[in-house]
């Protein structure tokens, strides 16, 4: 009974794997977001750009994509997956490797203007820590992210 159940498991999880994988969002749909995202803010202003990325159903949460806003202090201004961490700083954060993601995101936007980020991070799907690509561009003294899990 056992065996048969761990059979059935591990044969459903392979019928949900390729379904999740083709509802992932890509690499350039995270570009393609951030550039509307900075265009918002340049265009409606900080106010109504971060009211429509916090909207958890709303232009700027697709699937696994969203947008997140970072100040040059490392205090998280918007998010459009987990509103609890809107005015913390996250700038000390670290990822399972110990990595200083947050100010990597910010660095690379600041300095650069924009980039790509790679660390890891619990997928709230799988549950399971994995490795996470942020997009980010600068938008003023603001950092503009949205991510992908690499599979």
């Amino acid at each position: 009974m056992k065996t048969l159940l761990k059979f059935l498991f591990f044969l459903f999880i392979g019928q949900i794997s390729p379904a999740q994988a083709a509802n992932l969002g890509t690499a350039e749909e995270a570009i393609a977001m951030v550039k509307r995202a900075t265009a918002l803010i340049d265009k409606k202003g900080k106010d109504e750009a971060f009211r429509q990325f916090n909207e958890a159903a709303g232009p700027f949460v697709d699937r696994d994509l969203y947008i997140a806003v970072l100040d040059e202090k490392g205090i998280m201004v918007a998010h459009g997956a987990n509103p609890k961490i809107i005015g913390k700083s996250l700038l000390e954060m670290k990822d399972a490797d110990g990595k200083a993601f947050i100010k990597s995101l910010i660095d690379t936007a600041q300095k650069r203007g924009s980039g790509w980020v790679e660390y890891k991070w619990p997928n709230p799907v799988t549950k399971v820590i994995e490795s996470k690509s942020t997009y980010v561009e600068k938008a003023g003294n603001l950092t503009v992210a949205c991510g992908i899990y690499k599979k």
